[in-house]
C-alpha cells in the first residue's frame, strides 16, 4: 500500500461557508458566498442569513434585493422574485417606448416594479405607471420607483380612467405556469412565492388573454402591449392577440430563456 499523501502546506483551507452552499444544492455556491459576504461583515449574521438559505429561501430575499437589467431592485418575504429573462421585457419596453416623444409605460402586474424600474431608469422622461393585485407587491414597488402611479387593483381596474387610450407601451408580467405544473417548480418558487403570482390556470395563459382583450381600450395608436410567456405558448397566444385586433409578432432570447408576445394596435 503506498505511503498516505503529505498535506500540502500551500494548499487553501476549505471555504466552510461555500461548502455549506455546496452541500445544501446551491450550484453557484462560490457565488452565493460572496454575496453573502458582502451583505453583512458581522459572522453571526452572515451566519443567520446562510441558515436562511441553506434552508432554501431564495438567494434574493436573503440578500433583500434582485437585479434586473443592471437595476438593484428591493425584495421582501411573500413577494415574487423578478428574474433575469424579464430583461428582455424590458428592454423591449425601452426600446418601443423611445420612438416615442414623451412616451406614457404601464407595468402591469408589476410586482416589485421591475419593468417600470428600467424605464425610469433609461426614459427619465417617461410617464410611468405601475400596478398589482397585490398589496404587498405594490408596497414594494412603492419603495422601488419614482413615480407616484403605483396602484392596487385586478389589471386594468387598477388604472387611472385618463390613461385609457393614451398607454404607448403596456407590460405585464403576468404568471404563464399551468396549474398542474406548479408542484414541479424548484422549492424556491413553490414554498416561497405567492401562488398567485405563479399560476396561470388551466393552460398558463388565462390572465395573458385577460391582457390581451382589454389592451386595445387603453393603447394609443401604434401602442404596443407585451406579456412575458413560454416558447411553446406562444403560438397560441399570438392567435389571441390578432383576434384582439392587434398585430402580433414575437421576441426571444435564447440566453435568458425569454419569450415575449407583443400586440401593436394598428394605426387609425
Amino acid at each position: 500500500m503506498p505511503p498516505a499523501p503529505r498535506p500540502d502546506p500551500g494548499a487553501a483551507e476549505p471555504d466552510d461557508l461555500v461548502v455549506r452552499l455546496r452541500a445544501a444544492g446551491c450550484v453557484f455556491a462560490e457565488e452565493e458566498a460572496g454575496l453573502l459576504r458582502q451583505a453583512t461583515p458581522d459572522p453571526v449574521e452572515r451566519d443567520r442569513l446562510a441558515d436562511r438559505r441553506v434552508a432554501g429561501e431564495p438567494l434574493e430575499l436573503v440578500l433583500g434585493w434582485a437585479e434586473v437589467a443592471g437595476v438593484r431592485l428591493l425584495v421582501g418575504p411573500g413577494v415574487f422574485v423578478p428574474r433575469r429573462r424579464t430583461e428582455l421585457m424590458a428592454r423591449e419596453t425601452v426600446a418601443l417606448a423611445s420612438v416615442r416623444r414623451h412616451p406614457v409605460v404601464v407595468d402591469l402586474c408589476c410586482g416589485v416594479g421591475a419593468v417600470a424600474a428600467v424605464v425610469e431608469r433609461d426614459l427619465p422622461g417617461a410617464e410611468v405607471h405601475a400596478a398589482d393585485l397585490d398589496p404587498v407587491a405594490v408596497g414594494w414597488a412603492r419603495r422601488n420607483l419614482r413615480t407616484e402611479g403605483v396602484t392596487v387593483g385586478d389589471l386594468y381596474d387598477a388604472l387611472p380612467a385618463h390613461l385609457r387610450g393614451r398607454v404607448d407601451v403596456l407590460a405585464a408580467n403576468t404568471p404563464y405556469v399551468p396549474s398542474d405544473e406548479i408542484a414541479l417548480l424548484p422549492p424556491e418558487a413553490r414554498d416561497h412565492e405567492p401562488r398567485a403570482a405563479l399560476d396561470g390556470g388551466p393552460d398558463g395563459l388565462v390572465l395573458a388573454r385577460r391582457v390581451m382583450s382589454g389592451a386595445p381600450d387603453w393603447l394609443a395608436p401604434g401602442g404596443s402591449v407585451l406579456v412575458e410567456t413560454s416558447e411553446r405558448q406562444a403560438p397560441v397566444l399570438c392567435a389571441h392577440v390578432a383576434a384582439c385586433g392587434l398585430v402580433p409578432r414575437v421576441a426571444s432570447y435564447d440566453d435568458l430563456g425569454a419569450t415575449v408576445v407583443v400586440g401593436t394596435r394598428p394605426h387609425d
